[in-house]
């Protein structure tokens, strides 16, 4: 094979088209059964992908290597697909996204500048205007915007900025822009809960504030902030000279899937003349069950919010955006250079979308919402989110009515988080029964479920982004899991 890229030549298309139908098919050979994963261990794994020479002198060729990947690679991915997959916060990916995936990858458009990315460029911004119709931002006397990121953190590290240059600029009546961090920034505070997502740590060390400004609120039994804790804090700071000046509050934890209290929040916000964030990098799908948005109606109070469609959005990664609720505070990321975003293009109609993004080159992501969200309609994407949410409600009423097991919370979204019961494997041993059931699934059954801590014991965790999960596979996986659990007594 000679083609490099595609092309006009006829040669260079009937090439592209063997290599992605070749490798479309092998895809699909390698689901045989619906095992998560194929079982090897990282030391199997690392003497199965052993080859010569990872850079030889002479290249062998794609269709050597593409021997190589049937044989050694393929058979051994993490089928998201599988509905003996619910680790993570990372699913299955809807079949239009993939398809979007191979559009996005052949054309490889840069969003930074409009010559880089036309119709790119003008599809992002209408998804984005959507996107703040969809969570409320649009009411009167808001001007909203958003952009596309990386993920999650990089959403939340974004809003972030943002936050800080708006309270510097509005409240201390100074640029950080121009002038680099005030006197006083160590005594800035930034609170969250306490299973808040890491990022928010990450966020405050790279925006030069530290790990020492990020207050960790606590919450109830139902893993929500608590709003009371928070308003002692803030006050608390204040009298000891301490500078609040942002709150993240969650709309889904990583864990629980919790939602903290927002219209609470939004109230001491106000109060306080502080920025109100939301994560909902989870909870964000929530907004698309006409049976269930109410749990996420109170976004609409934030000033900024992160949304991921990598997660229950079921789109593959990378895919996320942040929004703003006024648009002109994204000039805190604004630079102009002469070869990217001259200033006559704004006047002459052209968006250079680099002007509200920490990344320069970026992808197309906000392709793959346009297209599912065209695909599957308000019906269904109502249908998804909806089944998701209600298998997750049905494992946790299992869970609580059987003595086996302890249950942690009931569940608001699709995550589900409990563990076999003392009385199913005694106290002392509790803890190292249930990992070693997690570590039998994966390898032994090829089921894959996710791990955690709460209230200082190792727990088992169900998160169900997949639709096609049914109540009888939930019920042979818990079967699965007490036979595991005897095992490991």
């Amino acid at each position: 094979m000679e083609s490099v890229f595609l092309t006009q030549n006829q040669q260079n298309k009937d090439d592209y088209l063997e290599i992605i139908n070749n490798v479309a098919k092998a895809i699909t050979e390698t689901f045989v059964d619906g095992k998560a994963y194929a079982g090897p261990t990282p030391q199997e794994l690392q003497k199965i992908i052993e080859v010569d020479e990872l850079l030889p002198e002479q290249g062998l060729g794609f269709d050597e290597v593409f021997s190589r990947l049937k044989e050694k690679v393929l058979p051994y991915f993490l089928r998201t697909p599988s509905q003996n997959y619910m680790a993570h916060l990372h699913g299955p990916s809807l079949v239009e996204t993939i398809a979007s995936e191979l559009i996005i990858a052949t054309y490889n458009q840069s969003m930074d500048s409009w010559d880089q990315s036309p119709v790119a460029t003008e599809i992002e911004t209408v998804v984005v205007k959507k996107l703040c119709s969809l969570f409320g931002l649009d009411k009167a006397g808001n001007n909203p915007d958003g952009v596309f990121t990386s993920g999650g953190s990089q959403s939340n590290e974004t809003a972030l900025l943002v936050a800080r240059d708006w309270f510097c600029n509005t409240v201390l009546h100074h640029d950080v822009k121009k002038y680099g961090l005030p006197e006083n920034f160590k005594k800035f505070r930034l609170y969250t809960s306490c299973i808040s997502h890491f990022s928010m740590e990450k966020s405050a060390h790279m925006l030069g504030l530290g790990y020492e400004c990020v207050v960790k609120v606590p919450v109830d039994d139902r893993k929500k902030m608590d709003a009371v804790a928070l308003q002692k804090l803030i006050e608390d700071d204040i009298a000891a000279g301490n500078i609040p000046f942002c709150v993240v509050g969650t709309v889904g934890t990583t864990d629980f899937g919790s939602i903290d209290p927002l219209d609470k929040i939004a109230e001491l916000c106000k109060k306080h003349n502080m920025w109100f964030h939301a994560d909902a990098a989870y909870g964000s799908g929530v907004v698309m069950s006409t049976k269930y948005k109410d749990r996420v109606a109170n976004l609409s109070l934030c000033n900024s919010i992160t949304l991921d469609f990598h997660k229950m959005f079921l789109m593959p990664i990378s895919c996320s955006a942040v929004l703003l609720a006024d648009g002109k505070n994204f000039e805190a990321l604004t630079i102009h250079a002469d070869y990217l975003n001259r200033t006559e293009d704004e006047e002459d109609g052209y968006t250079n979308l680099v002007d509200k993004s920490i990344q320069t080159t970026r992808r197309f992501d906000a392709l793959k919402v346009w297209v599912s969200f065209q695909t599957r309609g308000v019906e269904g994407w109502s249908k998804l989110i909806s089944t998701s949410m209600e298998n997750a409600q049905y494992l946790y009423e299992k869970l609580a009515a059987d003595s086996d097991f302890d249950v942690v919370t009931n569940p608001e979204i699709s995550s589900v988080v409990f563990r076999l019961s003392s009385s199913f494997c005694g106290n002392a041993e509790r803890d190292e029964v249930n990992k070693k059931v997690r570590r039998s699934l994966i390898h032994d059954e090829g089921v894959v479920i996710g791990q955690t801590v709460s209230n200082g014991g190792v727990c088992l965790k169900f998160t169900l982004l997949n639709p096609l999960i049914t109540h009888e596979k939930l019920d042979s996986l818990l079967v699965t899991i007490k036979n595991l659990g005897n095992k490991a007594k």
